[in-house]
């Protein structure tokens, strides 16, 4: 059975750019046989960016990492942003290991979680 994997990116700022970004990630990753999980590339599509909206999409990802679906969060891009900290905890609060996927991102991560 293949691993499914929740990837973790800032999309804010570079919209466009981050989502290119992401979609080859994914690609990366599907072509090794894990499944990418990625659910801003789906509920963008539909919703806005109201905090509303973004409340919305928090449930989603919270139903993902609830409900077992998810194997481990990767971590990708330049840095950690609040949206992927609100992330971090989850996948944390539902024992899902969490790797970040680049130097830089892992200091941040041992400095985020020392804190």
């Amino acid at each position: 059975m293949a691993k499914t994997v929740f990837v973790a990116h800032a999309m804010s700022g570079d919209i466009e750019g981050n989502t290119r970004k992401v979609l080859s990630i994914c690609k990366a990753l599907h072509s090794k046989g894990i499944v990418p999980i990625f659910p801003s590339l789906i509920w963008r599509q539909y919703l806005g960016n109201t905090p509303g909206d973004k409340q919305l999409a928090r449930l989603v990802n919270i139903e993902y990492f609830r409900r077992g679906i998810i194997d481990e969060m990767w971590i990708y891009g330049i840095s950690i942003s609040q949206g992927i900290k609100d992330e971090i905890k989850l996948a944390l609060e539902n024992n899902i290991p969490v790797i970040a996927k680049s130097v830089r991102l892992k200091q941040e991560l041992i400095e985020l979680l020392s804190q």
